[in-house]
């Protein structure tokens, strides 16, 4: 009997670049994941953060209609506005009421620093 020699060599050699690859792939998948996590939980902060602001900015605002902007704490302006900062977290709610109970002004800002060190990068001298 003539038997036919099975040849192995090249079929483990795609069967492990195959499992290289799909190992390389997981990982990949799974540091993506991770990070996509990260975000979110950071996104999830901000919004957080904002959504607080702005529940007390609504009951200042609730108590400008009710009592007027003279029972408001905050800088009265030359205008006769009303002039109120609240800050969480580093961000920052501006509201300016009028002096008829109005807003004028209502806006979110987040404080940042620049960071200008380049580390050991060529300053390009």
């Amino acid at each position: 009997m003539n038997r036919i020699p099975v040849r192995l060599g090249p079929l483990a050699l795609l069967l492990a670049v195959i499992s290289i690859c799909l190992t390389t792939l997981a990982i990949l998948t799974f540091t993506t994941a991770r990070a996509d996590l990260r975000l979110a939980e950071k996104y999830a902060e901000t919004v957080k953060t904002r959504y607080e602001l702005e529940k007390e900015g609504q009951a200042l605002r609730r108590t400008a209609a009710e009592s007027g902007p003279a029972a408001l704490p905050g800088e009265r302006g030359e205008d006769g506005e009303t002039h109120i900062v609240l800050e969480k977290d580093g961000t920052l709610l501006r509201i300016a009421f009028a002096p008829d109970g109005g807003v004028t002004e209502w806006r979110h800002e987040k404080t940042w620093d620049q960071d200008t060190d380049i580390g050991r990068l060529w300053p390009g001298a």
